[in-house]
């Protein structure tokens, strides 16, 4: 019972902040804002005012390329944390083997994130390789 009711009041509050979203949601999208170079396979590129049939690939691949580049700043801000971190470690270790370790670790811990953000910039072009757009 403890628990039941902050979980009702945390649920009911998440669905009056949501619902208006899901309501708006209802409305297909006619078009959107193409801010990158997209050729496609005809050799025709992406305007904003596109036909159908070329404005849902465009449409596609801008959102891949909005949502890649969010993660890639999001992931290179965060491996820069952890290399800072890393190095406050091994600095302050004095000597400490565990916190060496942790600084090293750390620093590993940021250079996989740094890989997966150069990754996570490769995902539109293996879109397009999907989708057949050039």
């Amino acid at each position: 019972m403890k628990k039941t009711l902050p979980t009702l009041i945390l649920l009911s509050l998440l669905a009056v902040l949501f619902l208006p979203m899901v309501a708006a949601a209802d409305v297909a999208p006619t078009s959107c804002k193409i801010t990158r170079n997209i050729t496609l396979p005809n050799g025709t590129t992406c305007p904003p005012s596109a036909d159908i049939e070329t404005q849902g690939a465009c449409c596609l691949l801008q959102a891949i390329y909005n949502i890649t580049d969010w993660i890639f700043v999001f992931l290179i801000a965060l491996a820069t944390v952890f290399v800072i971190v890393g190095a406050f470690l091994l600095l302050t270790a004095a000597g400490a083997p565990e916190r060496i370790a942790t600084g090293r670790n750390y620093i590993i811990y940021a250079a996989v994130g740094l890989a997966v953000a150069f990754l996570a910039k490769a995902i539109p072009g293996i879109v397009k390789l999907i989708v057949g757009v050039t």
